[in-house]
């Protein structure tokens, strides 16, 4: 492996903060005619949240790295530009991804395409360890809460970097001859995935040992460390809530597949209970779907595991209410907590849903309600009275996850409906349309909402099961 170094006088600050336009927003909208039945079988795509953590983990390496199971999508498009002002060379073709690290060199990227992208601050950690400073602007994403950085950046100043935040600008570095970051313990005050993630990549080029307490312990942050591990970091504990971490003097290239999307494959696993149909899901990791189907088994529905790779949900013929209250993993995911919400609106009795990961995320309330869905919000509670059915209407994604909630809902509805906003839908699904029209939906994208009104598609050779 070729070596890498730079003298302190060449170390560049990297900068993403100059502003370049970008495309005008998104006019698409799909619509979807509600009340067709599904069947086949959904490939789940790779992990949107592990992959935009491995594509700034990749940073660290001064070499080739190819990542595969790449899902396409508006973020990760996002994130490939954010690494490509920062000097990385990048070819994605089909899954797989190749990225040349060799030389970071001192670019800058769009502002705007930085503060739409939460996941553009994990490139803190990484470029702060190889480089020993870096200067990202705060981040963005979803309008989901605040979701701040300061868990990241009191976990920079205990491994030793001066960190300063000016007009919306997080300035990092590192004082010292060798300019290395050095190993700490951290607590951290909750179990933050993008700061488990962050201070996990930043302490594998540290010097010595960094333990991370209260750690997250998402699927995501686990394949991160399998990434780094992949690549010559010394890292134990991941998964669990302490991680600990040896510094080593550089890393290699690597070839690394990401995992499967969990989110997706519990999104398409309730548009199988939703529309009472009977879909096989693949491939997956159950023990990262363990709450999902706890819940759907709860309700009503049958999850089978036909291979260990493999799900088939088996809807019952009526569901019924139950309460969910979103948890740090292994808990009950903040990601699903809006498809749920939209089937427990066509479940029999009340079901009570509590929001404690994010103080922002029950706006799909107002839009599933348009459909004539009866919930209630107070405070980070959403009553939900179940209904006999749910009726087309036009709505607006708010966010990733509502936009996937007002799918669910749709395709459960009767008669037409039409979401704009779907700028937030490309964000996190591949193709989703693509593959609930292979299952049976009746579903259209339409490039320019003001276009003429269009008739229901006619119906598509479904995929056999498997």
């Amino acid at each position: 492996m070729p070596n890498y170094s730079l003298s302190l006088e060449d170390r560049p600050i990297i900068s993403l903060t100059d502003t370049h336009s970008l495309p005008e927003a998104d006019k698409s909208v799909l619509h979807i005619w509600g009340r067709a039945s599904l069947q086949g079988h959904v490939k789940i795509s790779g992990a949107k949240n592990s992959v935009l953590a491995i594509m700034a983990g990749a940073l660290l390496c001064p070499d080739d790295c190819r990542l595969r199971n790449v899902p396409s999508l508006v973020d990760v498009k996002r994130m490939g530009q954010i690494l490509e002002s920062l000097g990385v060379q990048i070819q994605h073709e089909g899954d797989i991804m190749d990225c040349n690290v060799r030389h970071i060199e001192q670019s800058k990227a769009p502002y705007e395409l930085v503060s739409q992208l939460r996941a553009s601050f994990f490139v803190i950690g990484p470029v702060l360890a190889r480089l020993g400073v870096a200067r990202v602007p705060l981040p963005g994403g979803c309008a989901i809460g605040a979701r701040p950085v300061e868990l990241h950046v009191r976990g920079l100043q205990k491994m030793g970097a001066e960190v300063q935040i000016d007009h919306g600008i997080v300035h990092a570095y590192v004082n010292g001859p060798n300019r290395r970051l050095k190993g700490a313990k951290i607590y951290l005050d909750y179990p933050s995935v993008g700061a488990t993630e962050t201070l996990m990549m930043a302490a594998t080029l540290a010097d010595g040992e960094t333990i991370i307490e209260n750690a997250a312990q998402e699927p995501e942050v686990v394949d991160l460390a399998n990434f780094c591990k992949a690549m010559g970091a010394q890292i134990s504990g991941a998964g669990t809530n302490t991680i600990i971490i040896s510094g080593v003097p550089s890393l290699h290239s690597v070839d690394y597949s990401v995992i499967p999307d969990r989110i997706e494959a519990g999104t398409f696993l309730v548009a199988g209970a939703i529309t009472h149909s009977e879909l096989s899901i693949s491939p997956i990791v159950p023990d990262h779907l363990t709450s999902v189907i706890a819940k759907l088994q709860e309700i009503g529905s049958k999850v089978i595991l036909e291979a260990p790779d493999c799900l088939r949900i088996i809807p019952g013929h009526s569901h019924t209410a139950t309460d969910i209250e979103t948890l740090p993993y292994p808990g009950f995911p903040t990601d699903m907590q809006a498809q749920f919400m939209a089937l427990l609106t066509l479940s029999e009795g009340d079901s009570v849903i509590t929001e404690t990961v994010f103080e922002n995320r029950l706006r799909h309330v107002a839009e599933l309600n348009r459909m004539g869905a009866d919930i209630r919000v107070k405070g980070n509670n959403a009553i939900v009275r179940g209904v006999p059915m749910l009726s087309g209407a036009p709505v607006l994604a708010t966010d990733l996850r509502a936009s996937a909630a007002l799918v669910l809902a749709a395709l459960a509805a009767e008669g037409k409906t039409t979401i704009k906003g779907l700028h937030h839908l490309d964000r996190g699904y591949d193709n989703i349309e693509g593959k609930l029209r292979q299952l049976g939906a009746k579903i259209q994208r339409v490039e320019d909402e003001s276009e003429a009104e269009i008739g229901e598609p006619a119906p598509l050779e479904v995929a056999s099961p498997t």
